[in-house]
């Protein structure tokens, strides 16, 4: 498993690329104007509490990366002490494919665990968008473009509405053609697409996360 602060090939320090997101955010007017412009993530109040993604394998076309502030609903417990507010790094998809795909949520006493895409046919997807606060792999980038406006960026767009997704205005971003990242693994706190297929589902309650 990569640790937290190894370097993916493609040279991103992804705990270091966090931070410069934060920072820039903060730098660019506020926290609160970092939501993203045709992101779904950014149209619900999250609940909180992080679930954990892994996947043998990811492949993607069309990416974009920037951060977002992601809110809970008032009076939620959790991310209480960060006043109901995280800063997270926002990792859009056009269209996506993972192989043996794992998710799980700590209820406590016991997981709630997904898997899928494990019996020959990888789980796909279409405008995906994960709000994330760590990313781990081994990721490899087809002509990455690094430091764009990402209030600009034209890599992923939502096919049921047709409107592109963007980051906010003149923060901090990254997008290329296409992201390759084994051995994958996220600590995620919001997930949305378009479009989700999930070949060979179970969901059932576990001893044991992801």
């Amino acid at each position: 498993m990569t640790k937290p602060d190894d370097v993916a090939a493609g040279g991103v320090r992804w705990r270091k690329f966090a931070g410069m997101l934060a920072f820039t955010g903060v730098a660019a007017g506020g926290l609160i104007a970092l939501t993203a412009t045709g992101v779904l993530a950014a149209n619900f109040s999250i609940s909180g509490m992080p679930f954990v993604v892994v996947a043998d394998e990811l492949n993607g076309q069309g990416f974009e990366q920037f951060a977002t502030l992601d809110t809970t609903r008032e009076d939620n417990p959790n991310l209480a002490d960060e006043g109901g507010q995280k800063v997270l790094i926002v990792s859009a998809i056009n269209t996506a494919t993972l192989t043996n795909l794992c998710q799980s949520v700590s209820l406590g006493g016991a997981y709630l665990k997904i898997t899928a895409g494990d019996a020959g046919t990888p789980v796909s997807a279409k405008a995906l968008v994960v709000d994330s606060d760590q990313i781990n792999g081994n990721a490899d980038f087809t002509n990455i473009e690094v430091g764009g406006d990402a209030g600009l960026f034209d890599k992923v767009k939502n096919p049921n509405t047709g409107q592109q997704v963007t980051g906010p205005d003149y923060v901090f971003g990254q997008q290329a053609d296409a992201v390759q990242i084994k051995n994958l693994r996220q600590n995620n706190y919001a997930t949305t697409a378009a479009k989700f297929t999930l070949p060979h589902l179970r969901m059932s309650f576990s001893a044991d996360g992801c």
